[in-house]
């Protein structure tokens, strides 16, 4: 059985959320190749061990260079915050290690762009970690697009809203702090909604957004893990520097018109990642807070049945249903990342590049800074392409 050595770079949220789509894998698709975690990098000495142990690595180290040099490690999966990316990934593509990237790719646009040459020219395997795609009431949604059962797509809407630093004394964590996390809402949430977009419907030609920071300052942590963070609101402040919210309309190439909303203030809403498209047949509607679900309505059903269906995609017509539970019962978030893996084992196995990859990456980073021009110059902005 072919294996695949993974050295991973980043221990908290989505190292938790990789090392357990690595470590579950091969228990529900024992067919694809298997990922081997040999290797796991923090610069916290005692936090990366205790995440080792606790995650099922063979090894810990706190320089991610001893890492790509060693001539063990096939993959390197890089989940540390956005700033790190581009040095990582260029270290590994030079090393002919193949790579799997969490999103946004890079925090610009040209970074985004050398990180994918690099790979491209290395002929490496790239992935960027767009797990929604990986939902399969997501991917019923596509085929029903793809085999031409919604008809013409004229709308797709796409909002994620969270409501987790809605307190102002909630700390300065990096992900508010522009060097480290490249943008706020914007690149976070959006880039998600903009992944789907491109899946679902296509490109984009053309965006035009608006933006807001309500909270300006905030107190420094003193400690911080994935989207928790402890501080005190006497303690000094330090200035936010992402948006908290950012809204854009956009033209798609095929003629559809979207709209997307990305915000931290939505009081409530804890993860609602959600899209509808409305086309000449029919219409779908998604909530990640229902991830198993799918709302689907036809325009030629009878007309006194007409109405929203709930599609259930737990079964085996439905994409990794079969290596799941029996029909009906769900599956949830962490799924989605094991169904990632799945794909990027098979992509190395057929020696095929893997999808969502570095492109999708780039085409993501050109439309997230399309649209902070628009906002900039307060005008449509046209996408450049790849």
């Amino acid at each position: 059985m072919k294996q695949v050595n993974v050295g991973m770079v980043g221990y908290k949220f989505m190292g938790k959320a990789h090392s357990h789509a690595y470590r579950d894998l091969h228990m529900f698709f024992p067919q694809a190749v298997r990922p081997v975690m040999k290797l796991i990098c923090g610069r916290d000495a005692e936090g990366v061990a205790q995440a080792a142990e606790q995650f099922g690595w063979e090894g810990h180290v706190t320089d991610w260079r001893e890492m790509v040099a060693r001539d063990d490690i096939d993959l390197i999966d890089i989940n540390a915050p956005s700033d790190a990316h581009k040095e990582i990934a260029l270290a590994a593509a030079k090393a002919g290690k193949h790579i799997f990237c969490e999103k946004p790719l890079a925090l610009t646009l040209p970074d985004a762009r050398e990180m994918l040459q690099a790979a491209e020219q290395a002929g490496i395997k790239h992935m960027v970690g767009f797990n929604y795609r990986f939902a399969p009431a997501v991917m019923l949604a596509k085929k029903l697009i793809e085999e031409g059962r919604l008809g013409q797509i004229y709308h797709f809407r796409a909002w994620f809203l969270q409501d987790w630093i809605i307190d102002p004394d909630f700390p300065l964590v990096w992900r508010l702090q522009k060097e480290i996390a490249g943008s706020g809402s914007h690149g976070d949430l959006g880039a998600h909604l903009i992944d789907l977009a491109h899946y679902l419907i296509g490109g984009m030609d053309e965006v035009i957004g608006m933006s807001d920071t309500f909270i300006k300052e905030r107190p420094l942590p003193t400690t911080m893990t994935g989207l928790s963070a402890k501080g005190s609101k006497d303690a000094p402040r330090g200035p936010v520097t992402v948006d908290d919210a950012t809204l854009f309309l956009a033209r798609f190439q095929n003629g559809a018109l979207g709209s997307f909303e990305a915000t931290r203030f939505a009081a409530g809403h804890r993860c609602t990642n959600s899209f509808e498209i409305n086309g000449s047949k029919g219409s779908v509607k998604f909530d990640f807070e229902r991830l198993n679900e799918l709302q689907v309505y036809f325009t030629d059903d009878a007309g006194d049945v007409q109405g929203f269906r709930r599609v259930l995609a737990t079964d085996p017509a439905h994409a990794y249903s079969e290596a799941w539970w029996p029909p009906g019962h769900t599956i949830g978030y962490e799924h989605t990342f094991i169904h990632e893996v799945v794909e990027l084992m098979q992509a190395v196995e057929q020696n095929r590049q893997p999808v969502p990859n570095f492109v999708d990456g780039v085409r993501c980073q050109e439309v997230l800074e399309a649209v902070d021009r628009s906002i900039e110059q307060r005008s449509w902005v046209r996408i450049a392409g790849v």
